[in-house]
């Protein structure tokens, strides 16, 4: 694959015992030395305008200010710095640079993986949150719609935290679908099944709130029965994968039982949802704080791409995920 990356994004001090913090990137690329074909592209960081497209204007200058002012705690979980402002910004355009070069024709071991902090799919339009400043996937997808380059785009989420943010930026329109697989109950407490979109939405908002404790053949069954077919229904040019990786059995912070070969296998599955729908892929990284599961998951995204086939088990998902993708599909009409 090809990653995204900066230094700019190492700038974002979150302060001592925070759970999203610079090592997070350092971890992934010491993870990624050990691997073969790997590359790092440097990319601009977004324009205000093109971050404006997606979030209030007055939202924009209050956290320009709140940073220019030395930063602090915006709120209990979501820490800015002095040099927080030019990282949501980098980051930002490392996911439209993922974007625009899947669009451009990188695809296969070329593949984009946007590699920047903070994180994003929790910022709302008019706010910060969840340690996420700016919603990159959702600046991306956007640029992408702004740009021409695509009339379609999904996303898919597999953070084990329900992306509030990019589900309220599109939750009315019926150009970019959002789906999300998901831990029930996590913060944000969001992500209900019943949430389909609204208006020119209706039925673009995908959502499975699984129970703790769901693995590889929950999410497998998910993304097979309902995630794969109402992406393909969608017929996107686009696909952006928000891509956390803290719903591994290890990761500190989720009751999740994702194995590191689960990733890959995800990967592999939502690769050939992409190939069957005729769209591009390109990944984002969101969340994912036990620093070797979250390296381990990257490197299993990467390895996937070039050419290792993953490893899948003979597991049955819990009769609790049947009975929701079963009223899922009902509620989209799969």
């Amino acid at each position: 694959m090809r990653f995204g990356y900066s230094e700019r994004c190492l700038a974002h001090d979150t302060g001592e015992r925070h759970p999203e913090n610079p090592d997070r990137l350092r971890a992934i690329r010491r993870g990624l030395t050990k691997r073969h074909g790997v590359e790092y592209v440097e990319a601009d960081p977004a324009a205000r305008e093109e971050v404006v497209a997606v979030h209030d204007a007055a939202y924009v200058d209050e956290l320009e200010a709140f940073v220019d002012d030395g930063g602090g705690s915006w709120d209990p979980d979501t820490v800015a710095s002095e040099g927080t402002w030019d990282a949501a910004l980098t980051a930002a355009g490392l996911a439209q640079w993922a974007a625009r070069s899947a669009l451009d024709g990188a695809d296969g071991r070329n593949t984009p993986f946007a590699l920047g902090r903070p994180p994003g799919h929790h910022a709302v339009p008019d706010d910060a949150m969840g340690f996420c400043f700016f919603n990159n996937a959702a600046v991306a997808a956007q640029t992408a719609l702004d740009e021409g380059a695509a009339d379609r785009v999904a996303i898919f989420d597999w953070d084990v935290h329900h992306g509030n943010g990019t589900q309220d930026v599109f939750y009315d329109r019926g150009d970019v679908l959002y789906s999300s697989i998901h831990e029930d109950g996590l913060y944000p407490d969001t992500g209900d099944l019943e949430e389909i979109g609204r208006d020119d939405g209706e039925g673009t908002t995908v959502n499975l709130p699984l129970g703790a404790g769901a693995g590889d053949a929950d999410y497998r069954y998910a993304i097979d029965e309902a995630i794969g077919p109402a992406i393909d229904r969608f017929d996107p040019d686009l696909l952006i994968v928000s891509a956390g990786f803290d719903a591994h059995r290890h990761d500190p912070i989720s009751r999740m039982r994702v194995s590191s070969e689960g990733y890959a296998m995800m990967t592999d599955r939502i690769r050939s949802v992409a190939d069957d729908a005729g769209a591009v892929e390109a990944y984002v990284l969101e969340g994912g704080y036990g620093l070797d599961t979250l390296a381990e998951g990257v490197s299993m995204v990467h390895e996937t791409y070039d050419g290792r086939t993953p490893v899948t088990d003979d597991e049955e998902p819990d009769a609790k995920t049947e009975s929701l993708v079963a009223e899922l599909r009902e509620l989209l009409d799969l």
